[in-house]
């Protein structure tokens, strides 16, 4: 089942380019030109048939010079982090099942598909589990993010697992990640935004 467009901003209507304000232009056109071709290549809905923004990308228009901002770092994040696309889309897929986050599952669910994990992978990572067939590093990284996101703290044990797989700056990249993460699935549960398709 997919939602109507009147439904996909949930608590927030969705901005229509011709009546926005100049700022909030200024981030649809950047957001046009590098998240939603992504979202595009990556094979997941981030806008309707009318060129109005879906999943996080609405609640940014709103608030266009935090939104600029947070593009910032996001787009900091993927061109100096020292993880790969897989370990990242671990990460972000370990954060959105603690948060529930419908789009967000769905969105990184096709991302980590493009980045090589398997169908039952995803599956089990999207409610929550450690999939068998991660590579350690992977299962270490998946660990990491839950706990910090579930339980707000990174144990001993853990946090020297994933220092040694992954070094001082990827276990910084790994935490970055995270929050990141966290931000994006706050804006998409606060404004209670749904998934184009119930199926990740």
């Amino acid at each position: 089942m997919s939602h109507q467009p009147e439904r996909m901003g949930g608590r927030l209507p969705l901005l229509n380019p011709a009546t926005m304000s100049a700022a909030q232009k200024e981030v649809y056109d950047r957001l046009n030109k590098t998240m939603i071709q992504w979202a595009d290549r990556t094979q997941f809905q981030s806008k309707t048939d009318d060129g109005r923004l879906i999943g996080p990308f609405n609640p940014g228009l709103y608030s266009p010079g935090i939104g600029t901002a947070f593009l910032d770092l996001h787009d900091a994040e993927e061109k100096y982090t020292s993880l790969s696309e897989r370990v990242r889309q671990v990460v972000i897929l370990a954060v959105g099942a603690v948060w529930e986050s419908d789009y967000e599952l769905y969105a990184h669910a096709a991302a980590a598909r493009q980045a090589g994990l398997s169908e039952d992978a995803i599956r089990t990572l999207t409610t929550g589990g450690l999939p068998d067939d991660l590579s350690e590093q992977e299962k270490i990284a998946q660990q990491y993010a839950r706990n910090l996101s579930a339980e707000h703290r990174v144990n001993a044990a853990l946090y020297s697992a994933a220092e040694q797989a992954f070094g001082k700056q990827g276990v910084a990249d790994l935490t970055y990640l995270v929050g990141i993460y966290h931000i994006t699935c706050a804006l998409l549960n606060a404004f209670d935004i749904p998934a184009p398709s119930e199926q990740f």
